[in-house]
């Protein structure tokens, strides 16, 4: 029988159950306001915002007369109409001498990288022209330097050469890369249009680095063709059958050692002007000076001593002038459409990630915020215009890019000074450059190398991030012993298999409340010090989606939790009579994962346990609203917080245990 409480405990108790009263309403309260949320954009609203371009990027302000409307969309899609008005002449000067030191490297290196394209030298030269020209007017960094580079030089010469060899066909052969370079213009035109430049991030930074360090290599390796002077190559690209290539050419061709001498010597000039800027940061000119200065002193030393009569090879062939129409030379009928259009897709993918991550690096060194889709529609436009003049595809040179840094650049008005001096150098002193040996374009290629290739960083993602580094060696491994767009292929297939992974093995972790807090629920593993609360058990859903993919392996976790606690708790306190299901995390659901809770609970309560949700997001309390998920769980069942959804669960414990013992 139950005891009569005295006056005393008779208040006492009156008081408390005011207490529970008002706790029970101030619950009710932020449940209603939960359940009440407003309605979630809808889905054509949500395709629209997530593809769709905000206007906000090239129109400032809504509000503004059509004049002033149309000035502002011209100020985004040109920056140079925002920084030209309050460009000075003090700034020029800067310019002017980073332009001149940018042109000094680029000469040598874009006819370098002309010849590992398998393209006539002066290519090099005209997509050093036209494409910087406009990137100044169109592009948002101020220290990017645009021309060819060599990872892209080597994708086009691995990929269309499987499709025609410049060797027997060369006018078919440049007639594919400059449509290639038209389809890369328009992928990336449309990626920054439409906002699509996650595209670029699916190449992750451990992906770039064991990438960039297996092209390094066999760009390297491709280089002893020009460094011993070899006249019949291989066109593959993987290691195996470049060092075949060279060991043949021992046994099969009569090669001249002037060829290696002379490459070597101007190499390791070249390095030890390099060392010196490094020293001294003062002489940083003088690296960049180095290969056109080695071009220079080899050209005159070859057309002195006739040293190539004696078996040193040369360019020979160099075309000059302004950059001629090859409009009529783009195929867009022929039967490679397809296999043009994916190599150009890979090429643009490839391209804008380089010169993205360069750009951004120069751009958070001096503190300004770089547009990835204003620079890929900049990017874009180049390479279109670019591949209508004679040019092979474009992007920014982390090599050139630091030197521009260094020379003091302001703006990139040191591109257009660049762009002039090399168009004036393919107009006067093209003809000079006919005894260029191909050994020193070899070695200038050889020097700009060792930037490529990342040792620390590969260390510093193996510390940090097991299977980061497996996405990088993947890469490097992909592109040493296959090839360039199997490496990309393997680095890409291993970084979807992690966010699948991810995904279906989403972890859940039982939490505690921290001692001395009310309301603060840490994961027990992490803060040991954090305690249960008898009878309840609370678990957070580690997951951005509660979808098909991970649904049944999240249920499996959680009854497995359930049970565990259960079993280990019935020989101490009490079994669990409560689940709290935190999915504050989760911020979509679909239709599996909704029906996944409602199989939750329904075995849950076959066990006597009581499914309690706790914070659901925006998006997923409307999609459950018209599931009409919470006629099956109870509207009652639903909170706000962690702590409101123990606290009832504690007072229905404590109201039930005390009907017990009455």
């Amino acid at each position: 029988m139950c005891s009569l409480p005295n006056n005393e405990s008779i208040s006492i108790e009156l008081q408390q159950l005011q207490l529970d009263v008002d706790d029970t309403n101030g619950r009710h309260q932020r449940t209603q306001w939960l359940l009440n949320s407003p309605e979630a954009p809808s889905f054509c609203n949500e395709l629209k915002e997530s593809v769709l371009p905000q206007k906000n990027n090239f129109f400032r302000s809504n509000s503004k007369p059509c004049r002033a409307g149309v000035f502002s969309f011209l100020q985004g899609l040109f920056p140079i109409l925002s920084w030209g008005r309050n460009y000075k002449a003090t700034m020029f000067k800067h310019d002017l001498l980073s332009g001149l030191t940018l042109a000094s490297l680029c000469i040598p290196q874009s006819i370098g990288y002309a010849n590992l394209a398998n393209l006539d030298p002066q290519y090099g030269l005209y997509t050093s022209v036209v494409p910087p020209l406009i990137y100044a007017v169109m592009g948002s960094s101020r220290e990017l330097a645009i021309g060819p580079v060599a990872v892209v030089s080597l994708l086009l010469s691995a990929m269309i050469t499987k499709i025609v060899d410049p060797t027997v066909d060369p006018i078919a052969y440049t007639s594919l890369v400059f449509t290639v370079t038209f389809f890369a213009g328009i992928f990336q035109a449309a990626f920054g249009l439409l906002r699509l430049g996650f595209l670029v991030d699916f190449l992750s930074h451990a992906a770039i680095v064991g990438f960039m360090g297996g092209a390094a290599i066999i760009i390297g390796l491709q280089q002893l063709k020009g460094l011993i002077g070899i006249t019949h190559f291989t066109n593959k690209t993987d290691v195996v059958s470049v060092l075949k290539a060279v060991f043949r050419s021992f046994h099969d061709e009569a090669l001249s050692p002037l060829n290696f001498i002379l490459g070597c010597s101007f190499l390791i000039f070249i390095l030890v002007t390099r060392f010196i800027g490094k020293r001294n940061k003062r002489l940083f000119w003088l690296p960049a000076i180095a290969p056109l200065l080695s071009v220079i002193v080899s050209t005159w030393m070859v057309y002195l001593t006739k040293a190539d009569q004696h078996g040193v090879k040369i360019v020979k062939h160099f075309k000059g002038g302004l950059n001629p129409s090859s409009v009529h030379q783009l195929q867009f009928n022929g039967p490679h459409l397809g296999e043009v259009t994916k190599i150009g897709l890979i090429t643009a993918l490839v391209a804008l990630t380089e010169a993205i991550a360069v750009g951004r690096s120069f751009a958070s060194m001096n503190g300004y915020h770089l547009d990835g889709n204003k620079e890929m529609v900049a990017m874009g436009f180049m390479n279109i215009l670019g591949s209508l003049t004679s040019c092979y595809t474009a992007t920014g040179s982390f090599s050139r890019t630091a030197v521009n840094f260094n020379a003091g650049c302001e703006t990139v008005v040191s591109n257009i000074v660049m762009a002039i001096t090399v168009f004036i150098s393919l107009e006067l002193l093209t003809k000079l450059l006919y005894y260029t040996p191909l050994a020193i374009l070899a070695s200038v290629i050889l020097s700009a190398l060792p930037g490529l290739i990342d040792i620390n960083e590969a260390y510093h993602i193996w510390k940090v991030d097991k299977m980061d580094f497996i996405v990088c060696i993947g890469a490097f491994f992909g592109v040493m012993f296959v090839s360039v767009e199997i490496g990309l292929l393997v680095a890409v297939s291993i970084s979807f298999a992690r966010i699948i992974l991810d995904t279906i093995r989403a972890s859940t972790e039982v939490q505690g409340r921290l001692p001395g807090t009310t309301d603060t629920f840490c994961d027990i593993t992490q803060y040991p010090g954090a305690t249960r609360t008898s009878g309840i058990l609370i678990i957070r859903i580690n997951s951005g989606s509660l979808c098909f993919a991970n649904a049944t392996s999240i249920r499996e976790r959680v009854l497995k939790l359930v049970t565990h606690t259960g079993d280990s708790e019935e020989n101490t306190k009490e079994k669990v009579h409560f689940l709290v299901l935190d999915i504050s995390n989760v911020m979509s659901v679909d239709t599996s994962g909704i029906l996944m809770l409602e199989e939750l609970h329904s075995e849950l309560i076959s066990q006597s346990i009581q499914l309690t949700i706790a914070n659901p997001r925006l998006r997923v309390i409307n999609k459950m609203k018209t599931a009409k998920c919470f006629d099956k769980l109870g509207k009652e069942w639903i909170f706000l917080t962690i702590g409101d959804a123990v606290d009832a669960c504690s007072s229905l414990k404590i109201a039930d245990h005390s009907s017990t013992n009455c």
